[in-house]
């Protein structure tokens, strides 16, 4: 159901030059991805699995499957990912989409429950090759300095560029390969910073609660910031570092203390991305009651053959947000879901 009285003038006073400026956003980003050879894609929003994120909830749907005489459930994707993946498996190349998602329970000044994707691969290229890119592209589209609730960030100059482990150092002064196997210490430090901690915590919520409180705000403030390698735990669709299997190729993207771009040196190995997983949603489970099916689809294209690759998602509205100025994430959209 779309806002109350959207059908009245007053509810796009000023709109019109808001979706004019998403508009030209979303020719350069075309523009970009064209002068680079990717090319444009396009797969189906339905799914019968949207994912495999344990905090994520996806909106579910039911297909009726007339010569079976019987339903299938179906989800409203949450990210092209897999879609996506099958085609990188069948020799695609390049590819990049603009699309909707959809995610159940956000709904903040941040958030949307649909919300419009930039999704792009690129094989054949390391994950330091693909910040480079970002890099490139959000320069091509952001053609004037950021200024963005009373925060600034000039995105031609240069980019700070942090592992999570400098990152917690430099901004909590917390040594975060000490704690990397030790939730109790962790969770016993961070109170030491003046950070709340209920009872039962686990690795992950004292982790997060660190660098909502203590990181997040500083990053990308004046500059753009480029956040790389999470811990292997967080490594979600990311392979782990060769060299130091503790983190995985994982960045962010944040430009005033708001992420923009999370990306992956992509896992290909189909039998550990059926454990992870497998893993996943038994934490899902755990925690919400419920789960979703495995794609076999995706680990079929994985054993057939998917090349090494780096991917990115970036979240179109609030790069609109950003550019704008805009408050709210629903100030740039035509109607709020």
């Amino acid at each position: 159901m779309y806002t109350e009285n959207w059908w009245r003038p007053d509810y796009f006073q000023g709109k019109k030059e808001m979706l004019k400026q998403r508009g030209e956003i979303l020719r350069d980003i075309r523009r970009f991805f064209e002068q680079q050879d990717y090319l444009e894609v396009e797969t189906p929003i339905l799914q019968q699995s949207p994912g495999m994120e344990v905090h994520v909830h996806a909106f579910q749907t039911e297909k009726l499957c007339a010569h079976l005489e019987q339903k299938t459930a179906y989800y409203l994707q949450t990210s092209p990912e897999f879609a996506m993946k099958k085609l990188l498996a069948a020799d695609m190349g390049k590819i990049f989409q603009i699309c909707k998602c959809f995610r159940n329970a956000e709904d903040s000044p941040n958030h949307s429950v649909e919300f419009t994707m930039l999704e792009w691969y690129h094989p054949d290229c390391d994950y330091t090759d693909l910040m480079r890119e970002v890099v490139a592209m959000i320069r091509y589209v952001c053609k004037t300095p950021i200024t963005w609730r009373g925060m600034s960030c000039d995105v031609m100059r240069d980019w700070d560029v942090l592992s999570v482990s400098e990152a917690f150092l430099k901004y909590a002064q917390i040594d975060l390969d000490a704690y990397l196997d030790d939730t109790e210490s962790l969770l016993k430090v961070a109170a030491e910073k003046g950070i709340h901690i209920d009872g039962g915590e686990a690795w992950d919520d004292a982790f997060f609660r660190i660098f909502l409180e203590k990181i997040e705000p500083h990053l990308g403030v004046g500059v753009p910031c480029i956040l790389y390698d999470y811990p292997a735990h967080m490594a979600a669709l990311s392979r782990k570092k060769p060299n130091d299997p503790r983190y995985a190729e994982r960045f962010e993207v944040y430009i005033c203390g708001l992420e923009l771009a999370n990306a992956f040196g992509e896992l290909v190995d189909p039998v550990e991305q059926k454990t992870r997983f497998e893993q996943a949603m038994l934490e899902k489970k755990t925690h919400y009651g419920d789960a979703w099916p495995v794609d076999t689809d995706f680990l079929n294209a994985l054993e057939h053959g998917m090349p090494e690759t780096s991917g990115i998602a970036l979240g179109i509205d609030r790069l609109v947000m950003l550019i704008t100025g805009a408050e709210k994430i629903t100030e740039i959209m035509a109607y709020r879901p």
